[in-house]
């Protein structure tokens, strides 16, 4: 797994304190801007955040380039809504010797394994196999809609893989850039780092947690799982792992 933090509000903390504090101002942002010290941006944007008054930290958004992951993965990612996505296409990129993630609990098991590869590489010999099988077909069509040599060549593969890549399994890795608002990042980490949550997104949530930080410290400097900063939200489905859980994120 990949993840790298392309881009981010410039002077996002800032833009957070001026729109928060422009609600309940008689005068704009370059007098309250005036006024504000680093220190005095921290302290107010953790009383936002204590507050609930999450609205002003939808001003500023970060945006993380992802790769080395799964299908798995991407189905879960863009259920967060409030995001944009632009995922690299199955239909216009032939992925004839296309990667794959293997869960950790399947690599470490050796018959696991073995059933895994052998599932991928035959896979991999369908989504061929039926690129060429449909291929032939495709071109022959368009040659008789009086396409060039060329643009039939390319329309005929474009069709072909868009069809065979209905064998591709979940496994399938895939590169995705997604862009989040503060407030939604802040949503995101509160589910998705938490040891409940399936273990390859985990992962990518703590990792994309690491960086937002090392930009944005006062907004995501309690950010975490649910349990970081008062008591667990699943209840009976608790993973009963509280304390490490608190220690693991407030050392990152």
């Amino acid at each position: 797994m990949k993840v790298e933090l392309l881009n981010y509000t410039p002077k996002g903390e800032m833009t957070i304190a001026q729109a928060g504090k422009l609600c309940y101002s008689p005068v704009g942002v370059e007098e309250i801007k005036k006024d504000l010290t680093e220190e005095e941006i921290s302290k107010y944007i953790q009383m936002l955040i204590n507050l609930g008054h999450f609205s002003p930290l939808e001003h500023v958004s970060l945006t993380f380039a992802i790769e080395g992951v799964s299908r798995t993965l991407t189905h879960q990612l863009v259920r967060h809504r409030i995001a944009s996505y632009s995922q690299q296409s199955q239909r216009y990129v032939r992925l004839d010797k296309f990667e794959y993630i293997i869960p950790p609990a399947i690599s470490e098991n050796p018959k696991a394994k073995e059933i895994f590869l052998q599932a991928m590489d035959a896979d991999m010999k369908a989504y061929n196999d039926l690129v060429d099988c449909l291929y032939e077909k495709n071109y022959k069509v368009m040659i008789e809609k009086g396409y060039s040599e060329k643009k039939a060549k390319s329309q005929a593969e474009k069709k072909s893989i868009e069809d065979a890549r209905y064998v591709f399994p979940n496994a399938c890795e895939t590169k995705i850039v997604m862009t989040m608002n503060a407030r939604s990042l802040l949503h995101f980490f509160s589910v998705r780092t938490c040891n409940r949550a399936q273990w390859e997104i985990r992962n990518l949530a703590t990792e994309m947690l690491k960086l937002a930080k090392e930009v944005y410290p006062a907004i995501f400097s309690k950010a975490g799982p649910g349990c970081v900063n008062g008591p667990c939200p699943e209840g009976k489905m608790t993973c009963g792992e509280i304390n490490a859980v608190r220690e693991k994120f407030r050392s990152i």
